[in-house]
């Protein structure tokens, strides 16, 4: 048996971003704390999870500061870096409503689908014949109470995007015949900044994402 292939493709809540009170400097959670390896545990032996995830990642917007966040600048590569892939699931969104890059949450949106439509397209890699991967959408939870001033003034008026994100990633994955989840569902961010996962987030999302995962591919095994 083939071992089943998942990219996870996000930003510091896929890093793995601990959370302090001075928000930053920080760094990242051992390698079996972050969701992502508490999903390789939950999965087993006969799965490979493959990290991807990036700080201030954006879904589709340059940051003026920093060339590297733009999510679907990076993201064909790692699809190409990666296959062949059975999943790939992507969570973006918490950075795009940042106050300087002014955008709605329908906005935001329109971000995941350019991401959806680079993963679904990503068949044939670079010189080879693998298919492209199922897609499973993920909206991250809405922020939390913000307690740092600068972290305050960065996420202005963010809380109310970010709420809007599971109900408009839902319908855009209906929409696109792609796979959903809600992390809103089953954590949230009220913590240590209002922004990042504790490590109890981290280990019930790894869990239901797990869940979701086995469902996805054993409905595609079965579909074979």
């Amino acid at each position: 048996m083939s071992h089943k292939r998942i990219m996870c493709f996000g930003d510091s809540l896929t890093w793995g971003w601990i959370p302090v009170e001075e928000a930053v400097p920080t760094t990242r959670y051992a390698p079996d704390v972050r969701w992502t390896g508490v999903l390789q545990a939950q999965l087993g032996d006969d799965f490979v999870v493959i990290e991807e995830g990036q700080s201030a990642r954006t879904t589709t917007i340059d940051d003026p500061a920093d060339p590297r966040l733009n999510g679907s600048a990076y993201l064909p590569s790692a699809l190409a870096s990666h296959m062949p892939l059975d999943l790939v699931v992507i969570m973006l969104g918490t950075n795009d409503t940042k106050v300087h890059y002014k955008r709605t949450a329908f906005e935001i949106a329109m971000g995941m689908s350019k991401l959806i439509g680079q993963a679904r397209g990503c068949a044939g890699g670079v010189g080879t014949t693998y298919p492209a991967p199922e897609v499973l959408v993920m909206a991250p939870p809405p922020l939390g109470t913000i307690r740092h001033p600068h972290f305050q003034a960065q996420f202005e008026g963010g809380y109310e995007k970010s709420a809007e994100l599971g109900g408009l990633y839902g319908n855009l994955a209906d929409f696109l015949k792609v796979h959903f989840m809600n992390a809103g569902d089953h954590i949230s961010t009220d913590g240590i900044d209002g922004i990042h996962f504790d490590e109890a987030n981290n280990r019930d999302l790894g869990v239901a994402v797990a869940t979701k995962v086995r469902g996805i591919l054993d409905r595609v095994s079965n579909a074979d």
